[in-house]
């Protein structure tokens, strides 16, 4: 047994014990998160409950089981529920989701098993998803144009689901006006009164600069008037159809289809129609803009900004963080000011994150953004440009967070370089500059990559600096549009470590958001390990690519 422990066996076989319970803790996490993320968008079955409220008063209950559990029951009776049998232990209970929360008011109601006195899946309940007050459940009763009846009964679903689709399609055209037509025409009129607005401000009274700019004027607002026209006719239209439906507690509703996004019948899909509605869902949810609070919809500009926030950082923090490495390693004298400097770099490593954001906020934003607005765009002000959070700022702020990562990996790989490749280059008559950048820094491109690859994987999941210096809870626009300058750094941005912060703690309901946070933490950490494998796909290429040159 001696032996066997001076051989070191058993520290091998606990560092291998320990590698292997931290990849199944990993492994099991994410599978815990994408099972919970990903089966939200699953078209659950609706039940209708026949439920006993209290003694003798017996309701019926429309909705989906969001989630079970079993409980104490006295606990369940002192809650309210006194009527449960007095020889039952426990009790089983289920969360349902009842929707229709502008008619009951909340979003999810909790039943116990044994009140529950009936229970079936009628065929022709329908779920309908809506733009605003959440998910609706009821019978389909009759579907009505302008106030008319146009079809009840049996045709009543059909013609539901033509009207629908014809909705949608003029939701998208007034999505098209209003955020890319309009707004490229507001753009435009922004830029003209910024332009008289510096002629004021140069005191120059040239009447031909001022007479094109009103003409310029005139033609956007002509067409700003068109395009109204356009938006009041498609409004009137989308505003045409309503149906009307038959709710839990018997009442017949009337709900327009401008405010429907989707209308199904769960319990009367097959398979292979739920997995069409699934795909459908998961596009939906990649692609559309997030609404109802970020608690439906997507997470589209939340992707969009997260991957370009990180390139941004990638592209600032990579140079420098490479300047400053080879200065210490091949320039600076090896002293104890360099030692300091490579102290203080390896502290800031260990800096908490949010300090970065409270510097970022007041050097990067009121002082250095501040400073160019005053230069130039002193006609905006008082309203800042760049003396506000924003893209650039996040950027910036995350690149000082990330760049002692990126001096000491590059540092680690230039110290690696034998002396003798300097020494070789240097007496065939290359100077210093050259040996640099024509042997050692290719040589050392791999170790850069493995900087930048940390620095990656570190600035995509941060989320407390970027609370102070740009990302917010919903950005109407994304930093990238068909309006000059086209990439909009001043612009704040959505992020998907906020958006899970969001929507988590600070969702007005947030039952039905949680299912949202495991999906979307799933997508963090896969835009994340995207992004990883990108960077080291490129730095074992050059790995391989310079290898004979290390031997």
């Amino acid at each position: 047994m001696k032996q066997w422990i001076k051989s070191g066996a058993p520290w091998v076989w606990l560092t291998a014990g320990a590698v292997s319970i931290s990849l199944i803790m990993v492994i099991g996490l994410l599978l815990m998160i994408a099972v919970r993320g990903l089966g939200h968008f699953w078209p659950a079955d609706v039940v209708s409950f026949q439920y006993e409220r209290s003694p003798g008063e017996v309701v019926r209950i429309i909705g989906e089981i969001h989630d079970e559990e079993v409980v104490d029951a006295q606990r369940v009776r002192e809650a309210g529920s006194p009527h449960i049998p007095e020889h039952l232990t426990e009790v089983t209970r289920y969360l349902v989701k009842v929707g229709n929360r502008e008619i009951t008011g909340l979003d999810f109601r909790w039943l116990v098993s044994p009140l529950v006195k009936e229970r079936n899946e009628p065929q022709d309940l329908i779920a309908v998803e809506r733009y605003e007050w959440g998910n609706f459940y009821g019978f389909l009763h009759s579907v009505k144009e302008n106030g008319t009846l146009v079809a009840d009964g049996e045709q009543a679903y059909d013609e539901l689901q033509k009207r629908v689709e014809r909705a949608l399609t003029l939701r998208d055209n007034i999505h098209n006006i209003e955020k890319n037509e309009i707004g490229s025409i507001n753009g435009q009129l922004e830029r003209l009164r910024l332009k008289e607005k510096t002629l004021d401000y140069n005191n120059d009274n040239d009447p031909a600069k001022r007479a094109e700019i009103a003409s310029d004027r005139q033609l956007y607002e002509k067409e700003y008037e068109i395009l109204q026209t356009q938006l009041v006719d498609l409004y009137a239209a989308i505003n045409r159809d309503s149906f009307m439906a038959e709710v839990m507690d018997g009442r017949i509703v009337e709900i327009k289809l401008a405010k429907v996004a989707r209308v199904f019948q769960p319990n009367a899909m097959s398979v292979m129609a739920k997995m069409g509605h699934y795909g459908d869902k998961l596009w939906e949810f990649f692609t559309q803009d997030p609404r109802e609070a970020n608690t439906e919809g997507g997470i589209f500009p939340a992707i969009f900004g997260t991957v370009m926030m990180v390139i941004i950082m990638a592209m600032l923090v990579t140079p420098f963080g490479v300047i400053a490495a080879i200065y210490l390693r091949e320039y600076a004298t090896q002293g104890p000011i360099t030692r300091v400097i490579r102290i203080a770099v390896n502290n800031l490593a260990g800096v908490p994150s949010i300090v970065y954001g409270v510097f970022g906020l007041g050097f990067f934003v009121y002082f250095l953004g501040g400073s160019i607005d005053q230069l130039f765009y002193p006609e905006t002000l008082p309203n800042p440009t760049f003396g506000t959070p924003g893209l650039l700022w996040a950027s910036v702020t995350l690149a000082l967070l990330t760049v002692p990562v990126v001096i000491v990996a590059t540092e680690e790989g230039l110290s690696r370089i034998p002396s003798a490749v300097r020494e070789g280059s240097l007496a065939l008559g290359a100077t210093k500059a050259e040996t640099l950048w024509r042997t050692i820094i290719p040589m050392a491109s791999p170790a850069i990559m493995t900087g930048l690859i940390l620095a990656v994987a570190r600035a995509a999941g941060e989320v407390a600096p970027l609370m102070l210096v740009g990302v917010v809870k919903l950005a109407p626009s994304l930093p990238v549009d068909m309006v000059a300058p086209f990439v909009h750094l001043d612009r704040k941005f959505m992020h998907l470590g906020f958006h899970i912060y969001d929507v988590g703690f600070q969702s007005p309901n947030v039952e039905a958001a949680r299912p949202l946070v495991y999906a979307t933490a799933l997508l963090l950490v896969i835009v994340i390990i995207a992004l990883n494998l990108s960077a080291i796909a490129i730095r074992n290429r050059l790995r391989e690519k310079y290898k004979s040159l290390e031997h």
